[in-house]
């Protein structure tokens, strides 16, 4: 039976959802004059230029700030897909897997603006004085009585989503790296990963986002830097690097050492599967984090939508392939986190593997933590405030057994969750496309007509 459910997450993941992902990402890129691209500038001075501003956003509705609503996003994006799913897609499909991994993000960027825009638009503010809102809700709201059979799928995928991803992917990955690197037993690092998380959430959604607003730059960096040394030090075989991704993304790739071999659409579904995995566009989890930000227009939050993929997979996910192909143990054999760990080893001896563990540890830890607020949110959607109140601690017990489970099977539980909830969230995405086009074209000039007006300010 799991081998029938593994073929057919292999199938899915294969031609039918890279299809997906490109015809939806396509057309938004298309209606909006490819805005990714022409609109970059605009899209950096309204993220990064005004996230610091304590002042711009004190009487815009929302709980967490711009800051705290991206760290916390990215808290739950930047995880075990940037370290080890990278790895593993390089390892299955071969270098041209990365291609398809840029090109899934590069157009995701305006899906993903997209369905945040949307959650803004139609989230809602609880009982409890939380915000909730997501694409369960949008489907809802904006699609009528066929949204709700929309948003019913989505919901269990997006409860199989967080489950499969932050409470087993996650939370296995760290321990796994803890216990191959400092020898730290499985079932204790699933306990402290629980007593720890239990703590911050106490505080509720605020407290999430101020406790990832401080770990997640310091953690990013870190990583960072740890990836261009290992780049530096191979910087003869960076143009070889490059080579083989644009290389064999258009044709099939021979073995070669400990690696078997790989096909055209074998690089495109790994590179595309893990893309999506970890930047998370077009499966709208990230949505339900946004819907609790404060901010003054539903495409202003949209655009960290932009920062965040391209944060996640053109830097994050590249410095990751780069360092493994340009190292070359990408053919050695081994897959997931063990080749990550042979990238750094190479450059830093053992030293490497501390910090790429550390790294390993903070990035999924915080992945684990992130991904809080989207169960709590299609929680409440499936059961109630009242319900969700109690079944939210439920989030707290699959990570004590999941810590022991084959990574593998891991892997698969999660990529059948995410088409789950990936079909109806494209399908709604589509539908519900013109009001987000409505929104932009009212949002975007009036930012240009801002501009202008302060560079004239400027000039007198």
């Amino acid at each position: 039976m799991w081998e029938k459910l593994v073929d057919l997450c292999d199938f899915l993941w294969g031609t039918p959802l890279i299809i997906l992902i490109l015809v939806v990402g396509i057309y938004l890129t298309i209606r909006t004059k490819f805005y990714q691209f022409r609109g970059f500038g605009l899209t950096w001075r309204k993220t990064f230029g005004e996230m610091f501003k304590k002042s711009s956003n004190a009487n815009d509705e929302g709980a967490l700030t711009p800051l705290q609503a991206l760290s916390t996003v990215l808290a739950g994006t930047i995880g075990s897909g940037n370290i080890a799913g990278v790895a593993a897609a390089i390892a299955v499909g071969g270098p041209g897997a990365v291609f398809w991994m840029w090109i899934t993000a590069v157009f995701g960027m305006l899906t993903k603006m997209c369905e945040v825009s949307l959650s803004i638009k139609y989230r809602k503010k609880g009982e409890d004085g939380e915000y909730y809102g997501g694409p369960m809700h949008y489907m809802r709201k904006g699609l009528g009585k066929g949204g709700s059979v929309l948003a019913a799928i989505y919901s269990v995928g997006l409860i199989t989503i967080v489950l499969a991803d932050a409470c087993f992917v996650q939370v296995n990955t760290l321990a796994t790296a803890a216990n191959d690197v400092f020898n730290v037993p499985l079932i204790v690092s699933g306990i402290v990963v629980v007593a720890v998380s239990l703590l911050v959430v106490i505080g509720g959604t605020k407290r999430i986002g101020e406790f990832c607003s401080k770990l997640v730059p310091p953690m990013c960096i870190l990583y960072i830097i740890g990836c261009l040394v290992v780049i530096v030090v191979n910087g003869a075989n960076v143009g070889h690097a490059f080579g083989l991704i644009f290389s064999y993304a258009f044709r099939p790739m021979a073995a070669v050492g400990g690696f078997a071999g790989s096909t055209i659409s074998l690089a495109m579904a790994r590179g595309g599967a893990r893309g999506i995995f970890s930047n998370e566009a077009g499966e709208g989890t990230a949505a339900t984090v946004h819907a609790t930000a404060k901010t003054d227009d539903p495409i202003h939050q949209g655009m960290y939508g932009i920062v965040e993929v391209f944060i996640d997979t053109i830097i994050i996910c590249t410095l990751t392939a780069i360092a493994i192909l340009a190292s070359g143990v990408w053919s050695d054999g081994n897959t997931g986190i063990h080749l990550t760990f042979d990238a750094f080893r190479t450059s830093w001896g053992n030293v490497g593997m501390w910090v790429a563990c550390i790294a390993v540890i903070l990035f999924t830890y915080t992945s684990y933590l992130g991904f809080f607020v989207e169960f709590r949110t299609s929680l409440e959607y499936v059961f109630g405030e009242k319900a969700a109140k109690y079944l939210r601690w439920l989030f707290f017990v699959p990570p004590l057994f999941s810590v022991t489970m084959e990574i593998e099977a891991v892997w698969s539980l999660a990529d059948m969750a995410v088409g789950l909830a990936f079909v109806p969230n494209m399908i709604a995405l589509l539908l519900l496309s013109p009001q987000f086009i409505q929104m932009f074209n009212s949002y975007i000039p009036k930012c240009r007509e801002e501009r202008r007006l302060a560079r004239a300010q400027k000039k007198n």
